[in-house]
């Protein structure tokens, strides 16, 4: 299967289930790789944002990785979040994680340190040099601090092969459409944002990694399949369904937005790690109030 089969469609930005005491929760994290494949998701994206990566360090994402491997079973693809600040760091972690079972690694611009696009550049053509799998970039610049250009997007997919596409989270539909209109025909677009995900699939992306499909994973999955197809009348119904969850989701930080959900489902705790903290009690209600009115 190429890699624009694999991961065409949706994918989701899984969460980490975490214990009281703030350890990793194996036995839920089983039973929502099992609950997100059963609902027909095209692949996981591991230790992203979503997933609290920045908080598991070391062996621990090690663990992460092997034990999503070894409960999909081969199921659906995988892809492998590795990203960082520090370019170096990010070569050595290539070289330091068993990806057995990965098809693909998404990595995150450079966030804090706020590179030129010539650094931007100059990054991801380091990474393209040693990288042991196929890489998807991932432009999010409400984290990062700082966007990559369309420009650098597209000398970037011209010039480095081994990335074969984006994450694009921007929310800026003249990058969006620049990017579409003169990428390669075999990089992929796939969206970064929920409620984007209609129009950006309309416009030519092929998919979104999401983070309402944590909870909703059949739901949103239709719908992206819907828009592929071209049946955009039929989608937008799923589409509205969800954007009020979706900016509920975002309200006081991710993932305690969607753990929150998970929470109210019986499907997960919604215990994070600092400086990530549960949502207030003032969206909790909210957030009942919307699943209410989905039955």
């Amino acid at each position: 299967m190429s890699l624009r089969d694999q991961f065409r469609g949706t994918g989701i930005a899984i969460v980490t289930p975490f214990l009281n005491d703030g350890k990793i929760d194996w036995d839920t994290f089983r039973k929502l790789i099992n609950f997100w494949i059963s609902n027909k998701v095209e692949y996981l994206t591991v230790l992203g944002t979503t997933g609290e990566s920045a908080t598991i360090h070391g062996s621990e994402k090690q663990q992460v990785f092997s034990f999503v491997n070894e409960v999909n079973a081969g199921r659906v693809s995988l892809m492998a979040g590795i990203g960082g600040n520090d370019t170096h760091e990010v070569l050595q972690n290539f070289k330091a994680f068993n990806l057995a079972g990965y098809s693909a690694i998404l990595s995150v611009s450079p966030y804090y340190s706020k590179p030129n696009q010539e650094g931007l550049f100059q990054h991801y053509k380091a990474l393209n040099a040693e990288a042991p799998l196929p890489l998807m970039l991932y432009n999010v610049p409400s984290r990062t601090g700082q966007s990559v250009s369309a420009d650098t997007q597209l000398r970037i997919a011209h010039e480095c092969k081994k990335i074969f596409g984006v994450k694009e989270a921007s929310g800026n539909f003249d990058l969006i459409m620049q990017l579409l209109k003169y990428k390669p025909a075999d990089f992929i677009v796939v969206s970064g944002d929920d409620a984007l995900t209609l129009p950006m699939i309309a416009l030519g992306a092929e998919g979104v990694i999401s983070v309402v499909a944590n909870a909703f994973p059949k739901d949103f999955s239709d719908m992206v399949r819907l828009c592929i197809n071209g049946k955009f009348a039929e989608a937008q119904a799923l589409h509205y369904k969800y954007t009020d969850i979706i900016t509920t989701l975002f309200a006081e930080g991710s993932p305690s937005g969607v753990k929150a959900y998970l929470n109210e489902m019986g499907l997960c705790s919604d215990h994070v790690r600092m400086p990530v903290w549960p949502v207030s009690d003032g969206l909790r209600k909210k957030i009942k109030e919307l699943i209410k009115e989905l039955k």
